[in-house]
């Protein structure tokens, strides 16, 4: 038999139930709990509790724990059955004693944390060591329920999360690139020379009425495959040219929508989502790829990006159908104004019908101009 032996902090909260606290190495987590994976038996019936690992968000937490800096302070919570011992010590503190008996089932299950165990079973980090909250339930059923009841909390809403990642340094890869579009939006959003001040809807700003997702997508776009990616290029990615990139992207950004405040003033202003598919999410992600079609197509006599914005929403706009009407997507699909749904499916539609509808415009301007 194999025995644990830890120092705890003893919490007193529902009756008959013994709550404590304690560090140890993972190493040592998974050697006196399991992960009960979820899944049937020969006969249907569920067994264990825990989700599938998901290999993308165990890399994440794995890259970052691999840091010499990194810190992990959520506890992992683990409940027992059996073969845990409490000795109260008074205070608050307890000795804990845990034992796995040889041939035998570990008797802790891992409540909450089994991606970070995971992701740390795989690194090697002599003497560090995570948190784990215990708690003793007195059969399978109540286990169970304290995982349902435990994992059900309200997680953070992601517009607040968003609204944060400009301000936190050292973020996983995955955010690199919504990072910097929440700060670009954040400056549309705050900047008092900005064409949508106060228009972006954000866990600060619950009064604004376009997405700010939608436009984070806008930017994201834009920045993987088109005109803020070329900035990119020609400032580099040193600070320096990282504030620059940001500057011209607020600009060329703000322009734009200048641009469209311009020409579909009666479409734009005073309008939500439900009564104009301009101000809608799919309508402002299809928007953004017009946006690159005009930054790379050449118009003579157009001074500046606005000027050349101007220009070819001009050659758009008869061709749409923000607020009344249909779409005449393709020449077998028609669908009403409002029928344009925040699904990828729609968008592409949209997209695909703006760009090639906009390209046959300016070529008629050029054609009537030759």
């Amino acid at each position: 038999m194999k025995t644990f032996q830890f120092k705890a902090i003893r919490a007193k909260q529902a009756e008959g139930h013994d709550i404590f606290c304690f560090a140890a190495e993972p190493a040592d987590v998974l050697g006196f709990s399991e992960i009960d994976r979820v899944g049937r038996q020969d006969n249907g019936e569920l067994k264990g509790f825990q989700r599938h690992q998901v290999a993308p968000h165990i890399k994440e937490i794995r890259d970052y724990l691999g840091r010499e800096d990194a810190l992990l302070p959520n506890a992992v919570i683990v409940a027992f059955l059996d073969n845990v011992e409490v000795r109260d010590l008074g205070n608050g503190i307890a000795d804990v004693s845990i034992s796995v008996p040889d041939g035998q089932n570990r008797p802790g299950f891992v409540v909450d944390g089994q991606q970070r165990l995971t992701a740390l079973s795989g690194i090697r980090k002599p003497g560090f060591q995570v948190f784990v909250s215990a708690l003793v339930c007195k059969d399978y059923n109540e286990l169970r329920q304290q995982f349902v009841l435990i994992n059900n909390t309200r997680p953070l809403p992601k517009a607040l999360i968003y609204e944060l990642l400009p301000t936190v340094e050292g973020l996983p890869e995955r955010f690199t690139a919504r990072k910097f579009a929440a700060r670009l939006v954040d400056r549309l959003n705050f900047r008092k020379d900005s064409a949508l001040r106060g228009e972006i809807r954000q866990h600060t700003n619950p009064k604004g009425v376009l997405s700010d997702t939608a436009m984070q997508k806008m930017v994201m776009n834009s920045a993987s495959h088109g005109a803020v990616r070329r900035l990119m290029q020609e400032c580099g990615r040193a600070p320096e040219g990282l504030v620059a990139v940001e500057e011209n992207a607020f600009k060329l950004f703000n322009d734009y929508f200048r641009a469209i405040k311009y020409v579909f003033g009666v479409e734009w202003e005073g309008m939500n989502p439900k009564t104009s598919r301009l101000r809608h999410g799919a309508g402002l992600v299809a928007m953004g790829f017009v946006m690159e079609e005009l930054c790379s197509t050449n118009l003579t006599d157009c001074a500046s990006d606005y000027d050349k914005f101007v220009v070819g929403l001009e050659a758009l706009k008869p061709h749409t159908a923000w607020t009344r009407g249909s779409w005449q997507l393709n020449d077998v699909l028609v669908t009403p104004w409002n029928g344009i749904q925040n699904t990828p499916t729609d968008i592409n539609f949209l997209t695909e019908y703006l760009v090639s509808t906009l390209n046959r415009s300016l070529r008629a301007l050029e054609k009537a101009a030759a």
